[in-house]
């Protein structure tokens, strides 16, 4: 344990959490966008899978990674499209459709790793350059906070900046405000001439766009490669953390930034030979969100018709 108490330690748990919350909160910023039109979309996890090898392809044929996040975004939005036909146009169950969608991105993600890499019945496991850290001048050079704030990827910056514009976005414009009011009452925005469909087209699409970002921050920052796994759960933690913020940006950012803090604490455990169940520590994020649900469910800031399809004259 007391390996673990090391400023070489701490400070490195703090400069990982930064890296483990990006895709966390790229991903959950974009489904706290389509949510708030009132269209849940389960399928964040293959979402995010499949813009992590879209973006992987993209960087490897082209050599650019900034083309691979464009590629990372075009594969989620491709995705996200499917859902907002499924859903807004078609009317499924949104649960059903997601839960399909997640299962197709997966499938399609490793299908075409496959397909793409396989050579002789082996698959050759190619890898990209990574995105590089950057380190903001002046400021990467304060104590501590220079390390932890300002010597991180393009990306982690890119998802702090989102937090702040998505709140500006949802509460201090006429399109997040209309965005939001169909979230709660999509019939008296329709009488008000709002185009709804148009409306949750374009933000389930933006959702997917974002959750292929995020999933490209683990193919092109953080490994420079790619395997069917690469995700590993953390669409499902994305949702979670939409749920844990009550559908408030700063403190969706606040959630990710304990998802983060708890994974690369049980890493740093690991990595010391503490011997503490490290289990716990990342299955306490999900009892927090239980618990955040529970204590606010009179105060929750969900949509009020969420999952809850609507066309006109048949609610």
């Amino acid at each position: 344990m007391g390996d673990f108490f090391t400023y070489s330690v701490i400070l490195g748990i703090f400069v990982a959490t930064l890296k483990i919350a990006t895709p966390l909160l790229i991903a959950a910023t974009g489904e706290l966008v389509a949510e708030s039109s009132g269209i849940l979309n389960l399928s964040i996890e293959g979402t995010m899978t499949l813009g992590a090898f879209a973006g992987f392809v993209t960087a490897n044929e082209t050599g650019s990674l900034w083309l691979g996040l464009l590629g990372a975004a075009a594969g989620g939005g491709a995705l996200a499209l499917l859902m907002a036909i499924m859903t807004v146009t078609v009317r499924v169950n949104q649960v059903v459709a997601g839960l399909a969608l997640n299962i197709l991105g997966l499938g399609a993600a490793f299908f075409w790793y496959r397909s793409v890499y396989s050579a002789g019945g082996s698959i050759q496991i190619p890898v990209v350059d990574k995105f590089e850290v950057v380190s903001v001048p002046l400021l990467s050079s304060i104590p501590i906070v220079g390390e932890v704030l300002f010597e991180q990827h393009w990306l982690t910056y890119i998802a702090l900046l989102m937090v702040p514009t998505t709140w500006m976005f949802l509460n201090r414009t006429k399109y997040g405000l209309e965005l939001r009011a169909i979230g709660h009452n999509p019939e008296a925005c329709d009488m008000r001439g709002v185009p709804i469909a148009s409306r949750q087209y374009a933000a389930v699409i933006f959702g997917g766009a974002m959750a292929g970002v995020g999933g490209s921050f683990l193919s092109l920052a953080a490994t420079g490669l790619f395997f069917p796994d690469i995700v590993a759960g953390r669409g499902w933690i994305a949702l979670a953390i939409v749920i844990f913020g009550n559908w408030r940006a700063t403190w969706i950012l606040a959630g990710s930034l304990l998802f983060g803090f708890l994974e690369a604490t049980q890493l740093a455990l690991q990595a010391s030979d503490v011997n503490l169940p490290y289990q716990l520590l990342l299955a306490l994020p999900f009892v927090l969100t239980i618990l955040a649900l529970v204590l606010n469910r009179s105060r929750s800031g969900a949509p009020l018709s969420l999952t809850i399809p609507y066309h006109r004259g048949e609610r």
